[in-house]
């Protein structure tokens, strides 16, 4: 089969004379973005992005800013940001007119094995209840590659000093933050954090979660700071920080060890690069199964010629619908951590596999699950957090990280201040099972000691034909991550509209092998009847994600927070 170029605005219109007109998104309704031809910081805290600020008005670089950034937002947005969770992220360095993909991703202890988390119970045996040891608690938390990310980025392309760059984030700990409305509620409804005696300490006050207008003060994850601040990468994963880590373990029948710590190693590989119109687009690889999702939804879409007023039509929906079920599948079965599992990214992201998941796409009617057909070689949380920054050398870095649930395990470490991730949850445990066709079976993702599990995050950057960098973008959102950016893209690149407009467009999500299409309510009532008329089970949900973007045009930058999630800001140096 080759590539046939389709009009989109020819797809299954005339069938539906009730559809809504074409819709731009009007600035009369949408913030405006924040333009600049200086650096620029991009985070879902506005208190974090003005430390980023600060640190490139001291003439630090992007990488410098990303790292304020990364340790402000363990204290601005502790549901998300982190030292206790891991990550991807992508660098440019301008001057090298190179971009690279460093993996951070949290890893499993080296004693985890499936009979201590699940008392001997097969694979095929597991029941949802079982999987509430790797959720929360003690047992749930995988290795944190936070720090180790962001310090490797700093010693290989940082220009200020470590002191330099946390001295801010430092006093801004001791300071405290006030205590948000959605800061509180976050609190209020992340169970876990009532069950550990640490973290029930740092966000309970008289026996309720501390309240709107409270200064939160963290003179724990100061401490530790100062600590990191001192002594780099080794004040964390040895000395007086991994101790408490191991003797919190040990009290609390947890799994990690020294060595667990000694062996912990970011790694800085290539990223994914695929060709969308005639963009580049970087992405994040394997272990991320995100970003082959993002490109596998990209080839997907690149059939169509999608004509500039469609930015709102049923037609859209349904292409992104089909292009997002297509990525989804591709990620689900041959993508894991790379050092376990030979992940067959060049066959998955080929022109045969795009032209093969094409074959079952129909202009008039959802493609059931059962006919996307996994590539043939021989249930993830919201709550994840991501920051984009550019300066004014056009070194840019794109940043997502997470503790997996909000609040990840509910662990806060005594002493440290470190709350800790779940991602032992996102393992495939029933690989193996003949009854499961989803994830949960996936052989690449398949639970090992020492491995990094699948994730969805994605950081992205894209590049015009001349080779300069014109859109930094990520999101949260678990597996509607995809989704998001694709939606963004799609505004930029295929309806020529500002950021803003591009970030608020409407989106939709649909998984694989689940029946059901994800839209936000946005969305017209005709536009979704008319989805439900071919076949897709819609169901609505409020939001999907929270892109924070720079995009850049004619050497000025555009920055926008996706309003989706409160409290994002902008800060230009």
């Amino acid at each position: 089969m080759t590539f046939i170029k389709v009009k989109i605005s020819n797809i299954v219109l005339f069938l539906f004379t009730f559809l809504s007109a074409s819709y731009t998104a009007s600035s009369d309704t949408i913030d405006e973005p924040i333009l600049s031809k200086s650096g620029m910081v991009v985070s879902q805290n506005a208190q974090s992005s003005n430390i980023g600020a600060q640190i490139l008005n001291r003439g630090g670089n992007a990488i410098d800013a990303a790292v304020a950034v990364g340790f402000s937002l363990a204290i601005t947005l502790p549901s998300a940001g982190n030292l206790g969770g891991g990550g991807f992220m992508l660098v440019y360095i301008k001057e090298e007119h190179k971009t690279y993909f460093i993996d951070y991703r949290s890893q499993s202890p080296l004693n985890a094995n499936f009979a201590a988390l699940f008392k001997n119970t097969s694979p095929a045996d597991l029941k949802l209840v079982d999987f509430d040891i790797v959720k929360k608690g003690y047992k749930s938390p995988a290795i944190p590659g936070t720090v180790a990310g962001l310090l490797d980025a700093h010693k290989k392309f940082g220009k200020l000093s470590l002191k330099e760059i946390l001295d801010p984030v430092i006093l801004q700990a001791l300071k405290g933050v006030e205590v948000s409305y959605s800061l509180h509620k976050a609190i209020e409804s992340s169970l876990q954090l009532k069950e550990d005696p640490e973290s029930y300490r740092i966000f309970y006050k008289d026996n309720k979660p501390i309240p709107v207008g409270y200064i939160m003060k963290r003179p724990d994850l100061a401490k530790t700071f100062e600590i990191i601040a001192n002594q780099g990468k080794s004040g964390f994963y040895s000395g007086e920080i991994a101790s408490a880590f191991i003797n919190a373990m040990n009290t609390n029948n947890g799994f990690f060890s020294t060595e667990d710590f000694i062996q912990y190693k970011s790694r800085i590989n290539e990223p994914l690069v695929g060709i969308y119109r005639d963009k580049h687009i970087y992405t994040a690889g394997p272990p991320s199964g995100g970003g082959i999702a993002l490109l596998t939804a990209l080839n997907f879409l690149n059939t169509f010629d999608i004509d500039k007023k469609d930015s709102h039509t049923f037609a859209t929906y349904h292409l992104l619908a089909e292009a997002l079920r297509r990525g989804h599948n591709n990620r689900s079965h041959h993508v894991g951590d790379p050092s376990f599992y030979k992940v067959p990214t060049s066959g998955l992201l080929s022109k045969n596999r795009s032209n093969e998941l094409i074959k079952s796409f129909q202009t008039n009617k959802a493609t059931p699950a059962f006919e996307v057909k996994p590539h043939r070689v021989r249930n993830e949380s919201k709550d994840t957090t991501h920051y984009s920054i550019i300066d004014n050398e056009g070194n840019a870095v794109s940043n997502t990280y997470t503790l997996g649930y909000s609040f990840g395990s509910g662990v806060t470490i005594p002493g440290t201040g470190v709350l800790l991730n779940n991602q032992m949850n996102n393992f495939a445990y029933r690989y193996g099972s003949e009854t499961i066709n989803s994830r949960a079976a996936s052989p690449a993702n398949k639970f090992a000691p020492g491995k990094r599990p699948m994730s969805t995050m994605a950081p992205t950057m894209i590049f015009n034909q001349d080779g300069e960098l014109i859109l930094i973008t990520g999101s949260p959102g678990g597996s509607y991550i995809p989704a998001a950016i694709l939606r963004v893209i799609n505004g930029i690149i295929d309806f020529d509209l500002k950021v803003s407009e591009a970030t608020m467009l409407p989106r939709v999500h649909k998984d694989w092998p689940y029946a059901g299409l994800d839209y936000e309510e946005a969305i017209s009532q005709d536009q979704i009847t008319a989805l439900e008329k071919i076949g897709h089970k819609t169901e609505p949900k409020k939001k999907m994600g929270s892109t924070q973007s720079i995009h850049i045009v004619d050497n000025i930058r555009y920055g926008y927070s996706d309003l989706r999630r409160p409290g994002g800001g902008v800060s230009i140096q």
